[in-house]
């Protein structure tokens, strides 16, 4: 990963979380919801009430009131891949829902109103990661973050990043931190100089079963201990918890198979 914790700062700061091009939020769309959020129930501390009914069920997570993440229920006849997906803050969902298109891009979904909470689209980059665009009301999006249990960063992991790098700052004014040519393929995209997101280029070591996409860390107490709740709620531990400077990561999967990492910042 590369710089986390710069997505919104501490409490997550409302201008910071709704400037665009920024992640606003996190949502997850699953077969069986009241499952699932005994897993993030027992894993995170969140509590859950109800969410935007446009796409299906849904729910809020939420720590002490402050709303976190989204959960809702994929269509039974969908058999789409269970993820999690950021949501990428926007002025205008409609005006960047037609630049997505006119830079290679595909909109899934909407735009549509989100009743209350905002306007949304759920599309995908040239390479075929899945992504949201959200252009929020003044009170909603992640109302929280710098504690454990919310969304600490987000990185796309595709197969080159040069490419997709230049789709993101099409699409949303990125000020890009191009790779180092000697170094890891690796983007930093910048809102105003504040790190908001990465770009991962694997190669051939993308994970041909999942091919790019995002990837959301959630922010733990303690890593070690956060894989073995994991674990014990049914969960997977894909790749061990390891020290880096960014902090102690580790990547999981919930038990419909949800991706995502825990990290817990340097102290």
């Amino acid at each position: 990963m590369t710089e986390a914790r710069g997505s919104a700062g501490p409490n997550g700061a409302t201008h910071a979380r709704h400037t665009p091009g920024a992640p606003s939020w996190v949502s997850l769309m699953v077969h069986g919801p009241a499952a699932t959020q005994e897993f993030y129930g027992a894993l995170f501390g969140w509590e859950f009430g109800p969410g935007p009914q446009q796409l299906g069920p849904s729910v809020r997570a939420a720590l002490d009131g402050r709303a976190v993440a989204g959960i809702g229920r994929l269509p039974p006849d969908r058999h789409l891949p269970v993820a999690w997906t950021p949501y990428l803050a926007s002025n205008d969902v409609d005006l960047t829902a037609e630049s997505v298109r006119l830079c290679g891009g595909t909109v899934g979904v909407g735009p549509l109103d989100a009743a209350e909470a905002g306007r949304m689209a759920i599309c995908s980059d040239p390479a075929g990661a899945v992504f949201g665009i959200w252009q929020s009301s003044a009170r909603s999006g992640t109302a929280v973050t710098g504690v454990p249990g919310t969304p600490a960063w987000n990185e796309l992991l595709t197969f080159e990043s040069a490419n997709v790098a230049k789709f993101y700052e099409t699409v949303f004014g990125y000020d890009e931190q191009p790779s180092d040519p000697a170094g890891p393929d690796r983007v930093v995209l910048r809102v105003d100089g504040r790190p908001v997101a990465g770009i991962r280029g694997l190669g051939t070591a993308l994970p041909r079963d999942r091919g790019p996409h995002w990837m959301t860390y959630f922010e733990v107490a303690d890593t070690d201990e956060a894989l073995e709740r994991v674990a014990g709620l049914g969960g997977q531990v894909l790749e061990a918890a390891h020290d880096t400077p960014h902090g102690r990561v580790a990547t999981v999967a919930d038990p419909e198979g949800a991706r995502f990492a825990l990290i817990r910042p340097p102290r």
